[in-house]
């Protein structure tokens, strides 16, 4: 169980900046923070976060790792662009539907998806979410659930009446066993009636050959790993594979050459992947 602490620093005059300390899983929050942040503040940004650069500015920590980690960086707007159109997508054909964002750290879709939902449900460990509600005070039509996603009870402080319901679960399941992936998704069928799943895996392959620098030195690591919709759901048989959208979809727009690369199947496979999977 990693753990987090956070402090106020700053000399009088100075704007106090607040000190995290956090470790394990829950710091890989930070580094995608600061790539949403980074590339918000680019004259020609491709996505733009304004939250992540507010959070930001207020903390003190050493972004030199995520900084330098140009592979994790494309990565994480690549997966911003995919996952915001998918999500923005769906709410404009559910304007009534609940979003529930498991392992939410300092995600905040919430907030450029506003007015476009009944209610928004961000989860995650109580360490992480102490430090979020240092940052982001949510308390309706967004909320805050601190509590692991293979925890059934976290499902108790969700109001449900049958509405359609987006579970979204990004950077989190190459981090877990897949015994923790089935029971996540187990909580999420038995809970809900009808529910569609955008949930981003990473390939076995490079879940044993790849490491983010800007995780280098912490507990994080990646465990598990899967090839795509149809061999997920031999993990989760209770929902059916709909499509898989390779990141490399939202590398194209920014870095033009992957139109080129994407076509080819290798590259394709290497990315990581948005599995679209609905509940039987």
């Amino acid at each position: 169980m990693s753990e987090g602490k956070v402090m106020q620093t700053g000399t009088t005059g100075e704007q106090a900046k607040t000190k995290v300390g956090v470790q394990g899983v829950p710091e890989t929050m930070l580094q995608t923070l600061f790539a949403r942040a980074a590339e918000s503040e680019k004259e020609n940004h491709h996505i733009y976060d304004k939250k992540a650069i507010e959070i930001v500015s207020q903390l003190d920590y050493d972004f030199s790792k995520a900084e330098s980690d140009k592979l994790m960086s494309s990565g994480v707007i690549a997966r911003t662009i995919v996952l915001d159109r998918l999500v923005n997508d769906y709410l404009t054909k559910h304007p009534d539907a609940i979003v529930v964002n498991i392992a939410c750290g300092l995600d905040t879709r919430c907030y450029r998806m506003k007015g476009k939902y009944q209610r928004w449900y961000n989860i995650d460990l109580p360490e992480t979410m102490d430090i979020r509600s240092r940052f982001l005070e949510e308390n309706g039509p967004v909320y805050q659930i601190a509590k692991s996603a293979t925890d059934p009870s976290y499902t108790v402080d969700i109001e449900y009446h049958g509405e359609p319901v987006l579970v979204v679960i990004e950077g989190l399941t190459m981090y877990l066993t897949e015994q923790d992936v089935r029971k996540m998704f187990e909580i999420i069928d038995q809970t809900f009636t009808q529910a569609k799943v955008l949930v981003e895996v990473m390939a076995p392959f490079v879940v044993k050959h790849m490491k983010e620098k800007s995780i280098e030195g912490s507990r994080a690591k990646f465990i598990w790993g899967v090839k795509s919709g149809k061999a997920f759901q031999s993990v989760t048989p209770s929902f059916r594979s709909e499509r898989d959208i390779s990141l490399v979809e939202g590398m194209k727009e920014f870095a033009p050459i992957y139109k080129v690369l994407g076509k080819i199947p290798s590259v394709r496979n290497f990315s990581n992947k948005i599995l679209v999977l609905n509940k039987r």
